[in-house]
C-alpha cells in the first residue's frame, strides 16, 4: 500500500510537470515526498560503486531507497506518457477551467508552505519578495526558439529537471521559454525514443547535480529556502491566471501560430474583448477543487506522519 501511494504521488508530480506554470516539485512538497526524494537522489554518487563492490547490487539499491525511487519515477513517467495528450487537449479546448484548477492548487500551496516556516524575520521577508520578483520576471520573458536536435533535447532536460523538482518553478514553463515545450510534448506523444532518451539523459545529469544543491539548502537554511521558494510560487500565479488576451503571436518550428505575449484580464474584460464567455462559475468550481485537493493532501500528510 505504501509503494502504491508513492506511485500515485509520482503520477501527481508527472501530471503537474506536463502543465506549463505548475511545478512537480510543488506537488512533491505538499505530498511530503520532496525531502526523501532529494535524499535518495543525493545518495546516487560515486560511493555507490564501493557499496556494490562490497555488499552487492541489492544493498546498493536499498541504500538509495530504490523501491521509493522506482515508485515515484514510475508514476511520473506514467503520467507524462498517458496524460500528455489529455492535458494538451484540455488546455486547447477548456483552458479557463484547467488554469483555474491549477491557480487554486498553487494558491493554497503557498499557504501550505508558509505554515512550514517556524518563524518569520526581516531576512525571510526579503527572500520571499526576491522570490516573487524573480518568478514574475521569468514569466514576462519572451520565449526563444532553439533548433530541435539531440543536443538541445539533452540541454533542455538538464535545465528543465532542475525546475521540475524545485517547488515554485515549472519545468514545462522553462521548456516554453527555451522554445522546446512543443517539441518535447510531441516526442512524448509520438514515442520518439531517441529524442526522449537524449532528454532523459539530460534530466539524469541535471537531477544528480542539482539535487545536492537543493538538499543542502533545505538542510542548512530550511526556513530561508522555503520563504524564497514560496515567493517563487506566488510570483508564477500571474502566468496561470485563467483569463488572458493574446497581444502578439509567433510562428514555431512546426509553422503553427502560438502566443508570444499575453495580458491578464478580469472575467468581465475577457468577455468584452474576446466576445467569449468567461466561464466564471466553472472557473470558481475548479478553483475550489484545486484548493480542496491541496487541503486534503495536507490533512492526509499530517495523518500519515502521525
Amino acid at each position: 500500500m505504501h509503494h502504491l501511494l508513492n506511485y500515485f504521488k509520482g503520477m501527481a508530480m508527472g501530471a503537474a510537470d506536463v502543465v506549463p506554470g505548475v511545478s512537480g516539485g510543488t506537488i512533491a512538497f505538499i505530498t511530503g515526498i520532496l525531502d526523501p526524494l532529494l535524499d535518495a537522489i543525493r545518495k546516487i554518487n560515486p560511493s555507490l560503486f564501493g557499496i556494490i563492490k562490497q555488499q552487492g547490487f541489492k544493498a546498493a539499491f536499498m541504500h538509495i531507497n530504490g523501491p521509493f525511487l522506482v515508485c515515484v519515477f514510475g508514476g511520473i513517467l506514467t503520467s507524462i506518457f498517458t496524460l500528455a495528450k489529455l492535458i494538451s487537449w484540455l488546455l486547447t479546448n477548456h483552458p479557463i477551467p484547467v488554469w483555474s484548477f491549477f491557480f487554486g492548487l498553487i494558491l493554497f500551496s503557498v499557504v501550505h508552505m508558509l505554515k512550514q516556516v517556524k518563524g518569520i524575520n526581516l531576512l525571510q521577508v526579503a527572500l520571499f519578495i526576491l522570490g516573487v520578483a524573480f518568478a514574475w520576471a521569468i514569466t514576462i520573458l519572451n520565449p526563444i526558439e532553439l533548433e530541435v536536435s539531440y543536443f538541445t533535447f539533452f540541454i533542455s532536460g538538464c535545465i528543465a529537471i532542475c525546475a521540475m523538482i524545485l517547488p515554485g518553478i515549472s519545468g514545462s514553463f522553462i521548456l516554453l521559454l527555451l522554445g522546446m515545450y512543443p517539441a518535447v510534448l510531441a516526442a512524448a506523444k509520438g514515442f520518439d525514443i531517441l529524442m526522449l532518451a537524449c532528454f532523459a539523459c539530460g534530466c539524469v545529469v541535471g537531477l544528480l547535480s542539482f539535487s545536492h544543491v537543493l538538499s543542502a539548502m533545505l538542510r542548512k537554511f530550511h526556513d530561508q529556502t522555503l520563504m524564497f521558494l514560496t515567493g517563487l510560487m506566488l510570483g508564477t500565479l500571474g502566468k496561470i491566471w485563467p483569463w488572458k488576451e493574446v497581444l502578439t503571436w509567433r510562428e514555431n518550428s512546426s509553422g503553427e501560430l502560438v502566443a508570444l505575449t499575453e495580458q491578464n484580464l478580469s472575467p468581465m474584460q475577457f468577455e468584452q474583448i474576446t466576445g467569449e464567455p468567461s466561464q466564471l462559475t466553472a472557473a470558481i468550481i475548479c478553483l475550489i477543487v484545486g484548493i480542496s485537493l491541496v487541503w486534503g493532501l495536507e490533512k492526509f500528510g499530517q495523518k500519515h506522519s502521525a
